[in-house]
């Protein structure tokens, strides 16, 4: 396999290369060989090869969806009508709504439920081009519910035939018991769920750190943790202001900053000198009708971007990275070559999956997605909303 680099950076995303008029061959779930026709060595060195006709169409890597909260136990779509009528997400959440509405709907529901509803979402999502997933605890905010949506979410890395990122989301939102004792909620999640969480075995620690939320002091507090287990901190911040969050959390080395809808300076100068993978989430920009993360200024000062869903019941209820790219697209202005770097080779990278896929490489899981017949690569992203994917192959398999 070929070396992978931990991200490609913002100003290189532009370049992510395209083959015109080639093949691939698929072993044993994995690519051994492509390149373009004219290298083509001849069906005589394979026996027994099946071919698929690909003419006028893109096959690219299957998308690769570094952020979800893919477990939950239901819609919360009476909040729906409730930003409709303008309430926004903080007020909903004060009204006990939000975070904590499905906190106490976890509680309730069985892991076989909440097993099966999981399975049926990333059916859905694995037909609509994805083939690497991360998934987050964090409706639990207790360590009974905590350890409970982590068992789930280990019996779907088991029954699913894509690679799944397990993250433990220690510090989502402050449980009702714990009302303005903040400091001492995060002392008993460390204390009490990470030894136990460790256990049973997860990939990454996160937590919200927002104004209204958990602050900078619990970000150090959480992360510093995490490293004491070898774990790496993917970031919830600056969805709604710039709290010193940033330069923080890439101090505590976080793998990924996940929304990053508004930045200052500051944030732009630590990311300079560290570049570290931002993570933007269009679909809750969308849902939520907050700004969307700036993803321009940051390629153009050659930071790494990912695209992913943010799948959740409440602020991004949909887990298709399609209508992800094309928001990327039209509302983020990034060309089409740029959102494949950021949906396929950045998302692996912030799972920390990109020596196994995101691109199409030898020595990767053939884990593709194969279009339509096409023009041009921009159609893919263009009809938004639709579906320009013929097929999807996991592990050389078509789904």
């Amino acid at each position: 396999m070929e070396d992978s680099p931990s991200f490609i950076a913002g100003s290189e995303m532009k370049n992510f290369r395209l083959l015109h008029d080639a093949y691939l061959a698929i072993e044993n779930g994995i690519i051994v060989e492509f390149g373009t026709m004219d290298e083509w060595p001849g069906i005589s060195d394979w026996s027994g090869l099946e071919i698929i006709d690909a003419e006028g169409k893109f096959l690219l890597p299957t998308w690769c969806d570094s952020h979800t909260h893919t477990v939950f136990a239901n819609s919360r779509a009476l909040e729906f009508e409730d930003k409709i009528n303008g309430l926004t997400y903080q007020e909903i959440a004060q009204r006990g709504g939000g975070i904590l509405h499905s906190a106490k709907a976890i509680a309730v529901k069985s892991e076989d439920d909440l097993l099966q509803d999981a399975l049926n979402r990333i059916h859905r999502m694995i037909l609509n081009g994805t083939g690497a997933l991360e998934i987050k605890t964090g409706y639990g905010l207790d360590v009974e519910n905590e350890l409970k949506m982590l068992r789930v979410i280990h019996r779907i890395r088991e029954q699913v035939n894509i690679p799944i990122k397990i993250t433990l989301l220690l510090a989502h939102a402050l449980p009702e018991k714990f009302k303005n004792r903040m400091d001492e909620y995060v002392e008993y999640m460390i204390q009490e769920l990470l030894p136990q969480a460790h256990q049973i075995g997860f990939d990454f620690v996160d937590l919200f750190c927002e104004r209204d939320y958990f602050q900078v002091t619990h970000l150090k507090q959480i992360l510093g943790a995490a490293q004491s287990l070898n774990k790496k901190g993917k970031v919830h911040l600056n969805q709604f202001y710039s709290i010193g969050g940033i330069p923080a959390a890439l101090s505590m080395g976080a793998l990924s900053l996940d929304h990053v809808e508004v930045f200052d300076d500051n944030d732009l100068l630590a990311l300079q000198q560290q570049p570290t993978i931002v993570t933007a989430l269009p679909g809750c920009s969308l849902f939520t009708k907050i700004p969307y993360t700036p993803a321009r200024k940051l390629m153009d000062h050659n930071i790494p971007v990912a695209l992913a869903t943010d799948f959740n019941p409440g602020s991004a209820p949909n887990g298709n990275m399609n209508i992800i790219n094309s928001l990327a697209c039209i509302q983020m202005q990034m060309n089409p070559q740029e959102v494949c770097a950021a949906a396929c080779y950045n998302g692996a990278a912030a799972m920390e999956l990109q020596h196994e896929v995101g691109s199409i490489t030898i020595g990767k899981r053939a884990n593709l997605l194969l279009t339509e017949p096409l023009e041009h690569l921009s159609e893919l992203f263009y009809y938004f909303g639709e579906s320009r994917i013929e097929s999807v192959w996991i592990n050389g398999v078509q789904q």
